[in-house]
């Protein structure tokens, strides 16, 4: 065995000894590319934990700096990294845990104008972001590129989490659920505050997801809104279905 094998399979094989990944589905994980919508306090997790696993190629997409703000609940940041791009700071530091995988960073918002050209790199589309503009603009790309979409979102001690599979005909999304476009005040941590092991949860939860998905797990959340809350400890899943004359079904 090379030496890089070796270092590949002793990198990973926590992972590669579990019953529904084995080598193959290390491999699958090694080959595919994920692109996450933005860098905050579920960005980081689901970045840091992807990285870990051995992600072949992510793609993060922020245009903020750091803030003294950030730090109760944005993982990868410290004081050090204050008024520095968020993007510029991850690259390097998901770089230092594995320099097997490739990290593509966009220093810029995602927009109708670059949404589509960046999207279609890639396997499966992460949103990480904190407005409703930004998740039903992903939302109705995902569907029109038939991509795979997990969704996150955060307010306080609560967490919001769905995965849809575009590749699937009957798969609902997220106009199914909301029908009506919410309100960003909801999800604005200035105002309602967040906890910060809430989105270190709601964040490992979304990366979960897409290793289920990347190695055809059965048992991936689809058509199905995770809540949880973590004061409270509730956790439930609620499914819903595709409605008549959504975006989904044209």
């Amino acid at each position: 065995m090379s030496q890089v094998s070796k270092n590949y399979i002793d990198r990973y094989s926590r992972q590669i000894v579990l019953k529904n990944i084995g080598i193959l589905g290390q491999k699958k994980i090694s080959l595919s590319k994920v692109f996450i919508v933005g860098a905050g306090g579920l960005g980081c997790p689901v970045a840091d934990l992807l990285c870990r696993a051995g992600v072949g190629e992510i793609g993060i997409i922020d245009y903020d700096k750091v803030s003294l703000s950030n730090l109760n609940r944005q993982t990868l940041f410290n004081t050090n990294d204050i008024n520095k791009y968020k993007v510029d700071v991850l690259k390097q530091k998901l770089k230092n845990t594995n320099p097997l995988v490739k990290i593509n960073i966009y220093k810029k918002k995602i927009d109708k104008k670059n949404v589509n050209k960046i999207i279609s790199k890639y396997h499966i589309i992460v949103d990480a972001s904190d407005n409703f503009d930004t998740k039903f603009l992903l939302n109705n790309k995902s569907f029109e590129f038939k991509k795979k979409l997990v969704v996150g979102a955060i307010s306080k001690y609560d967490g919001h989490i769905f995965v849809f599979n575009f590749k699937n005909k009957k798969s609902a999304c997220l106009n199914c659920f909301y029908q009506e476009k919410p309100s960003d005040d909801i999800l604005n941590c200035d105002q309602e505050g967040i906890l910060g092991s809430t989105a270190s949860i709601v964040g490992s939860f979304q990366a979960n997801e897409v290793i289920k998905i990347i190695i055809g797990s059965k048992n991936v959340l689809e058509n199905s809104i995770l809540i949880l809350n973590t004061l409270s400890l509730k956790l439930r899943i609620v499914k819903f279905k595709k409605i008549k004359n959504c975006v989904c079904e044209l």
